[in-house]
């Protein structure tokens, strides 16, 4: 699987530290005791964080607001995935619970506050980039609706000309989310803070030692700035593959 960002995203946002993990062999069978006990240490971050003020004043929060406004986009209207999780945690003291990995991802996240996405790559096909929208990529809401992202919004899109994700770090599609069948996965983090080098790095390395923990499975991660080009994962070319334990 290969993860790559435009010339123009990454000359836009020269700030941007993304970090991938690619994982196989997920199921939804995992010990459920085990699988709280993770969620509860790290929503126990977010509620600490959350204790000394809002989730709009940490510094990874601000730094999307930033980056948004920069697109041309309402920050407080359309939040980063991070945002609108620790938005929801603080009033409602929950999380999303669809799948036992996006739960868990979602806690991780809450807990860094920089977003997280997972998808189904069984229903990526070809290269995921993070580019600008020409206008005619499909989007597939949650409700089943296809959409159209407007033309120069930042999305996740696919060879097939499919928008995996809307505004960036707002909206993820209903075609690839993770779901019971599930069974290879692609983890993306995405931060933009003066700290997010090492942030990101860590970010990877929990959802992998988690991962190991809760699935007994060896994912393959990757830590990477924009900069650096394209990222070869596990499943697109075994002779250019690059791939680390996931430290920062």
């Amino acid at each position: 699987m290969r993860l790559l960002y435009s010339s123009a995203v990454r000359a836009e946002h020269p700030e941007l530290v993304s970090g991938a993990l690619h994982v196989t062999g997920i199921t939804t069978d995992v010990p459920a005791d085990a699988l709280a006990s993770a969620v509860a240490r790290h929503t126990a971050v977010a509620e600490r964080r959350l204790g000394d003020g809002t989730e709009g004043e940490f510094p990874e929060i601000q730094a999307w607001r930033r980056a948004f406004t920069r697109m041309g986009v309402k920050p407080t209207q359309y939040r980063n995935a991070a945002e609108a999780l620790l938005r929801r945690y603080r009033k409602d003291t929950s999380l999303p619970s669809v799948h036992p990995l996006v739960e868990l991802c979602n806690a991780i996240s809450v807990a860094y506050a920089i977003p997280v996405g997972v998808f189904d790559l069984a229903c990526v096909t070809g290269p995921l980039e993070v580019r600008h929208a020409v206008g005619d990529e499909v989007f597939l809401s949650f409700s089943g609706k296809a959409e159209h992202p407007d033309p120069g919004e930042v999305i996740f899109a696919d060879a097939a000309g499919r928008a995996h994700a809307r505004r960036w770090t707002h909206r993820q599609s209903g075609h690839s989310v993770v779901r019971d069948t599930t069974a290879s996965a692609l983890i993306v983090s995405e931060g933009m803070h003066a700290t997010a080098p090492g942030d990101v790095g860590k970010l990877i390395a929990t959802v992998a030692a988690e991962l190991t923990e809760l699935w007994q499975l060896p994912p393959s991660a990757v830590t990477l700035t924009p900069a650096c080009g394209p990222i070869d994962l596990p499943g697109w070319s075994p002779s250019t593959e690059r791939t680390t334990s996931g430290t920062g």
